[in-house]
This record gives structure tokens, sequence and C-alpha cells, in this order.
């Protein structure tokens, strides 16, 4: 029989602090989930492939919706189209996308992947799921589960911000 007692539900992951009222609250749960995926993406592509996470985020969109724009670029990630472009200027600075003029409007540009960020995008990506799998407490299908009900909270965005 052994002496080692199982963790309580009820306890911070970190801390031991009692937190039963905060079990139900669903952006308590998240930001303490973020630190453990913050901290995969750190040790898997932040530090050996020089790429933070809101960049493996934009460069994987374009690489996902070539000939998209810098507008539904921004309006997919709820920020403003500087921010955007600041973004995109780095991912072209570091030879990851490329800006072409639009056929149907010269003064605007559609966004592409090169190889080489196509290249990073699969490579992070498969870095990114292997790493997950092997960290987190979850089988398969529970973290297929975990994603889609993620997803379906994410949808709500529309709701909750308006547009």
């Amino acid at each position: 029989m052994s002496n080692r007692r199982s963790p309580r539900l009820d306890l911070t992951p970190a801390g031991r602090m009692e937190e039963a009222r905060l079990q139900k609250v669903l952006g308590y749960q998240l930001a303490q989930a973020t630190i453990v995926t913050d901290a995969i993406f750190r040790e898997q592509v932040g530090k050996p492939l020089n790429l933070r996470p809101v960049e493996y985020t934009v460069l994987t969109l374009i690489a996902e919706n070539p000939g998209g724009s810098l507008v539904r670029l921004a309006r997919a990630l709820c920020v403003t189209p500087p921010n955007i472009s600041t973004m995109v200027d780095r991912l072209e600075a570091k030879g990851l996308i490329a800006r072409e003029s639009s056929e149907e409007d010269r003064r605007a540009h559609v966004l592409h992947v090169t190889s080489k960020g196509a290249d990073l995008v699969r490579k992070a990506t498969q870095k990114i799921v292997a790493a997950e799998s092997q960290a987190l407490p979850l089988s398969a299908g529970e973290q297929a589960i975990l994603a889609e009900l993620l997803h379906k909270v994410a949808l709500a965005r529309s709701k909750v911000l308006g547009g």
C-alpha cells in the first residue's frame, strides 16, 4: 500500500492553493492550461525554430489560406490592420511569406507562404502535436474532444464581441 495520496482536484496545479470556486470558471481553467501549452510551444518551436506563437499562428493561417488579405487576417485574429501588418512584415523579412499585388485590385496585396515558410509550418505543427500528445494526460480521443470544445468556445466570439 502506497503512502502517496492522490492529488486533490480542488487545488491549484502549482502552489497547492484552494481553487474550488474556480473549478467551473472556464477563463481560469483556460489560463492554467495555457501555461502548459505555452511551455510546450517554447520548448519545441519557440527556441529551436526561433518562432513566436503569434508568428506561428499568422504563418499557419496564411499557409492554410493562400491568397488572403491583411484585412481578412486581422479580422480572423481580432487585431488591428496595423498590428497584423507589423507581424506580416516580420515574417516577410524572415523569408517565410510573400506579398503580391491582387489581380482583382492592384492596390491590395495577397499573402502566400514561401517554400521555407511552408516547411517551417509543417515542422512546427508536427513538433507541437507530438509534444502535446506526449506531455498531456489526455487520450487521443480526449484531445480531439477538447479541441472541438475549445473551437466551439472560440465561435462564440461574434456573439460576445459583436460582428
